[in-house]
């Protein structure tokens, strides 16, 4: 909306800011970062109203989680997904696909997620929305925004470490690109277990591709990196930045001790964006690796079953895999302060991989 009233204005005077993806990128982490921050307390106040007994705690978890954890109302990533839309619809550029392929995958995300949560709370039991069923709502609205995008930047997989290199993928794409956003969006869901570790990893991650889709979507900068430029993408890093701004907010709150959790409302949503982004940008593999923590939270829950079906033992002492350390011993605090310092490590790592070619 503000960029539509700057392109009225002719991009005079002051109008001449917006031209600027940094300045807009700005504003719009400003403005989702003060509208969570507005509305939380009276939003939080509403969520416990209406939950009464908030999520449910899981029984095998560690032990003091039903002791604190208990009675905290969950879908907060209801407000993470307020600040971001409002934000998004006021700074970008609404003209650019990409926009809205990106905010569909995560408003949709978010519908899942809420579906998903709704239930848990109003049965107050974890099952939830049938696996099968939203992991097929996810690829559906996963493909229908990955085939759009590919129309668009080609059906070709970028690799790292490789000047502008690519393995054409043809059609076979959009399965591996729709895979990507949906395995994505679990991922960040898996995390989501302790007070603020998904938050921070994903304003991590999201700073990183917001990097990214700037580079990448200048012929300058993406010339001189030998990565593949994808033209309108550089737009992608106001919808990052207008993400970490709502992050941000919703972890006033979710800070320890926890006032609210995001639930699948928000993970999902959360980590659905964050592999649009890649898509988008082509740095399907690089998410891979800047997201790492979330990587390896998925694979400890898939070494557990599989090694518990095949052996009958179990590889940690549970999963996923900050519950294995905090069966060790280890405080909350503890694990989540040194899992953003692996997000940190792994999002620099990341970064630079578009210089190592």
């Amino acid at each position: 909306m503000i960029k539509l009233l700057a392109d009225l204005a002719g991009y005079e005077g002051l109008f001449n800011l917006f031209r600027y993806i940094s300045f807009r990128a700005i504003g719009a982490l400003i403005t989702a970062l003060a509208i969570a921050l507005l509305l939380g307390p009276r939003f939080i106040n509403l969520l416990r109203v209406k939950q009464g007994k908030g999520q449910p705690i899981r029984e095998d978890g560690p032990e003091w989680h039903l002791l604190t954890k208990r009675g905290t109302p969950t879908m907060g990533g209801l407000l993470i997904l307020i600040g971001f839309t409002v934000s998004t619809l006021l700074w970008m550029d609404l003209e650019n696909g990409f926009v809205w392929a990106a905010l569909g995958v995560t408003l949709g995300f978010g519908a899942i997620g809420f579906m998903d949560d709704y239930d848990k709370v109003t049965k107050q039991s974890h099952k939830g929305v049938s696996g099968k069923v939203r992991l097929a709502l996810e690829f559906l609205i996963a493909g229908l925004a990955c085939a759009f995008i590919a129309s668009r930047t080609g059906f070709t997989l970028y690799l790292p470490f490789l000047k502008d290199f690519g393995l054409p993928l043809g059609v076979f794409y959009i399965a591996f690109a729709a895979f990507i956003v949906t395995g994505f969006g679990n991922a960040v869901n898996l995390t989501d277990g302790l007070d603020g570790l998904a938050t921070m990893p994903v304003i991590i991650a999201a700073g990183a591709f917001a990097i990214i889709a700037y580079l990448v979507g200048n012929i300058r900068f993406s010339d001189y990196l030998g990565i593949h430029h994808v033209p309108g993408s550089g737009e992608l890093a106001v919808f990052c930045a207008a993400l970490i701004g709502a992050c941000l907010g919703f972890l006033w709150f979710n800070a320890p001790p926890a006032m609210v959790f995001m639930g699948d409302t928000g993970s999902l949503a959360l980590g659905g964006a964050l592999g649009t982004i890649a898509v988008v940008t082509n740095h399907e593999i690089v998410l891979l690796i800047i997201g790492g923590l979330f990587v390896l939270e998925t694979l400890s829950v898939i070494i557990q079953v599989g090694s518990f079906k095949l052996t009958g033992k179990r590889v940690f002492r549970m999963a996923p895999l900050h519950h294995h350390f905090e069966k060790k011993g280890w405080k909350e605090s503890t694990v989540v302060i040194r899992f953003w310092i692996i997000a940190i490590l792994l999002a620099l790592v990341g970064l630079a991989t578009l210089k190592l070619r």
